[in-house]
């Protein structure tokens, strides 16, 4: 009898339409299946390096419904699990033309952990939360209920991996050699999904009734990845970089990625589709795609873009896309600018851009990363290159603000939007990230353009790290910082903002609420294991 090995996962939804993804034991036909008179639906699994999964595409359902499911292995039902304490999973549509939009959303999340270590987990909170409300187990979900959960960013450590993880890596090879306790190769990134999605029963069964979005952010792969050329340059002259880059973009592809595609979207992967015609084991065909992914970025898109009735959701990958050479960088290649600059247009009521990175940092931080790409680049001479990468990778200054040309490029589109230069002008454009391991709402002056942060939902920041963070975010800490980027050269920001909600570093998700032309936003902690409670809200419109 084949069995569950992770999921069902609920992915992408649109208004008729849902997708489930599971990963089993060994080949199988996998089977969905609504109530009587439901959508009942197959499709046979593929394999990579020995894993199989699946993607069932559902039709046919109706809008704004919430329908409960089953999941056949071969004709044998193994979800919902016969003992589960939880209500049913339920395949979740979205609502018609009008029906509001909530939208939460959240990253960094280090699992299994302790609470004495890491904190209450907020994913799980809400989960216990959500399985209380009485709505959970009817057709139509209450306001409780989000109409999807975006994590963008660190879904998993692979630099950082817990005892469990180090556990099952013994059992494979000797942790006193490279890459020693952090993760190799596909095998044990299947492993460290397992544990992120499926040993607490409350996430398992959030992820299976509550439709998700992603994009990876560093530490999915390794902290800092792809953070300046000269980064690559060190990491791929190590012997044990290959398997494990490969590793992490395939199993991405597999276990992120395939869900974040609406079904038309999906059937138009090569890969895809090559896996799926397929009779053997895909995983040279996987490892071929993701080292091209990483060795030619333009090869490959990671960011995706959707409509929810009036508003547009895009995700920016800034990480696999970036450009970087010894002559140029970017945080998008040309291609991903030009795909983000079509994308970015008016016509909606409301343009959120999800980038795991914040696009608007506290102004003292913004200046001081473009103080140092000034001076990595040679705006002080090659002894001061020298110096500023080192301060580059040790403080991990790689979001949008070192990478000048992108900001930029990113400001005028935004500002060519509200301006109604791109189709009529919304009520509002947010920014959604995380990376920063504290919450905080910056808007910018004199536009409807506000950066949300949410983070993390699972790893506080502490000590020292947290006063910087602190400090750096108080207003008179942004004039000296500027005096040093203009002694590099470095031209006034082509916007201007401010902090208008001060960090706060609980584990945390946070809820973008958007009905018509309105739109807020709410910040919610774990309050017990499981319960939430709001910590902190803004009207954006």
């Amino acid at each position: 009898m084949s069995r569950l090995v992770l999921g069902p996962l609920l992915r992408h939804v649109g208004e008729r339409t849902a997708t489930i993804w599971v990963e089993t034991d060994q080949p199988c036909e996998v089977r969905v299946t609504c109530d009587a008179d439901g959508p009942d639906v197959t499709a046979p699994t593929f394999t990579v390096h020995g894993h199989h999964y699946a993607l069932v595409e559902v039709d046919g359902l109706a809008p704004g419904s919430a329908r409960p499911y089953r999941v056949s292995l071969d004709g044998e039902t193994v979800w919902p699990e016969p003992r589960s304490t939880f209500p049913a999973s339920r395949l979740r549509t979205l609502g018609g033309p009008g029906t509001p939009l909530r939208v939460t959303f959240g990253s960094c999340r280090v699992a299994p952990a302790s609470i004495e270590s890491h904190g209450i987990d907020a994913l799980s909170a809400f989960a216990h939360q959500l399985a209380a409300d009485p709505a959970a187990g009817e057709g139509t979900p209450s306001e409780a209920w989000p109409s999807l959960l975006l994590m963008i960013g660190d879904q998993v450590y692979a630099d950082s991996t817990g005892e469990r993880m180090r556990e099952f890596i013994r059992t494979r090879r000797d942790l006193e050699a490279e890459p020693y306790d952090e993760i190799a190769d596909f095998e044990e990134y299947t492993e460290l999904y397992r544990l992120a999605w499926g040993e607490d029963p409350a996430v398992r069964w959030l992820l299976s009734t509550l439709p998700t979005l992603n994009i990876f952010d560093d530490h999915d792969v390794r902290d800092d990845w792809n953070t300046s050329y000269a980064w690559r340059q060190q990491i791929w002259a190590q012997p044990w970089w290959r398997k494990r880059i490969v590793g992490g973009i395939g199993s991405y592809w597999v276990y992120q990625h395939l869900g974040n595609l609406s079904p038309a979207d999906r059937a138009a992967d090569p890969l895809y589709a090559a896996v799926r015609e397929g009779t053997g084991d895909a995983g040279k065909a996987v490892d071929e795609f993701a080292e091209r992914a990483d060795q030619e970025p333009a090869s490959t898109r990671w960011s995706y873009a959707h409509d929810f009735g009036g508003t547009r959701l895009i995700v920016i990958d800034s990480r696999c896309s970036r450009l970087l050479t010894a002559d140029r960088r970017a945080m998008l290649d040309d291609e991903e600018q030009a795909w983000f600059d079509a994308q970015c247009t008016g016509g909606v009521d409301h343009l959120l851009i999800a980038s795991s990175l914040p696009y608007l940092l506290p102004p003292a931080i913004h200046h001081a990363e473009s103080w140092n790409e000034a001076v990595a680049g040679g705006a002080w001479g090659r002894r001061g290159a020298e110096f500023g990468e080192k301060v580059r990778q040790a403080a991990d200054l790689e979001h949008w603000a070192a990478f000048e040309t992108s900001f930029r490029a990113v400001a005028e589109g935004v500002s060519a939007v509200v301006r109604g230069e791109r189709g009529a002008a919304p009520a509002s454009i947010a920014f959604l990230s995380g990376d920063v391991h504290y919450s905080y709402l910056a808007k910018v002056r004199g536009m409807p353009i506000y950066q949300v942060v949410c983070s993390p939902m699972r790893n506080p920041l502490v000590g020292f790290f947290r006063w910087a963070n602190v400090m750096a975010s108080w207003r008179m800490m942004s004039a000296p910082v500027r005096l040093l980027a203009k002694l590099a050269r470095v031209p006034r920001p082509a916007l201007s903002w401010r902090l208008t909600q001060r960090p706060t570093f609980d584990n945390a998700l946070a809820t973008v609420r958007i009905d018509g032309r309105r739109n807020s936003v709410h910040w919610n902690t774990s309050d017990t294991e499981t319960t939430m409670r709001e910590v902190g809200r803004a009207t954006l419109a």
